[in-house]
């Protein structure tokens, strides 16, 4: 793909995410209202999730009416131009029900299928309109914050990483992840769990996270996330040379990448079972 049409691709996506950001802000200052749990009561989806999906599914068909969209909170459609748009409106929704100021609006557009196993991503922006950032990034342009330029910390010792993570709303698997996590506890500076993977990939592009991992995650959580970590400098992947996925996703710089990932493997072989997704 030419350059032009990634910089086209790039603007669409972060025009798109202002636009919904903005709405996804406004409805939030009003007053949120629950429209219905999913996987579980505590997994909740707000009449905000769907009108903020609506309005970015609205925004990419004028656009471009030919590309597929791939949604939380939609039925996903497939296209004909061999690009598929991975939106997750409101990630962090429990963050966003709360007021806690750390929620984003996540759009990805990919070439392939909806599946990180197979799929090029090619631009993503994440916004999060609560503290006013949007981070973007193309493949092969690299990742930027509010424009400036991003890149990962590198040279840092395990024994030194901030650590980032996220546990499922299932509360047996919750449990299990809390035992990974008792096992890497004692051989980091410190761990957060912030409740919005865009954001917390978008931490790693900062510098604001050295690492961060998570079991669950769905495509729309990571697909603009995880482009805008990688080019900043992070290696995005599972364990050995798998490709990130619902069975794991971990990104750091790739010597802080080399250390961990054996450490993160064997915890989970430990603690998870194989449906702990």
């Amino acid at each position: 793909m030419t350059s032009p049409a990634l910089t086209e691709l790039l603007a669409l996506a972060q025009t798109t995410a202002l636009t919904a950001g903005e709405l996804a802000r406004r409805r939030r200052a009003e007053g949120v209202e629950i429209a219905a749990s999913k996987s579980s009561p505590e997994d909740v989806v707000t009449l905000a999730d769907r009108e903020t999906e609506a309005l970015i599914r609205g925004l990419l068909a004028d656009a471009r009416p030919n590309d597929g969209f791939y949604g939380e909170e939609s039925t996903a459609t497939a296209g004909t131009s061999g690009l598929t748009w991975v939106v997750d409106p409101i990630d962090g929704t429990v963050n966003y029900l709360y007021g806690i100021p750390f929620y984003a609006v996540s759009i990805a557009v990919v070439e392939g299928d909806a599946d990180p196993a197979t799929w090029t991503a090619l631009a993503g922006a994440v916004r999060n309109p609560a503290i006013d950032e949007l981070f973007s990034a193309s493949a092969g342009g690299g990742a930027e914050l509010n424009g400036r330029r991003l890149q990962v910390a590198t040279g840092v010792p395990l024994s030194l990483a901030m650590f980032g993570t996220g546990f499922s709303y299932d509360s047996v698997r919750r449990t299990r992840q809390a035992q990974v996590l008792h096992g890497l506890i004692d051989q980091v500076r410190d761990v957060r769990r912030m409740g919005a993977a865009s954001l917390d990939l978008c931490s790693v592009a900062a510098g604001r996270l050295d690492l961060y991992y998570e079991r669950g995650l769905h495509p729309w959580d990571h697909a603009a996330g995880a482009l805008i970590a990688a080019e900043a400098g992070a290696k995005v992947g599972a364990l050995g040379n798998d490709r990130e996925g619902i069975s794991l996703l971990i990104a750091a710089a790739p010597d802080l990448y080399a250390t961990a990932e054996p450490l993160i493997g064997k915890l989970f072989s430990e603690f998870m079972a194989d449906d702990d997704i």
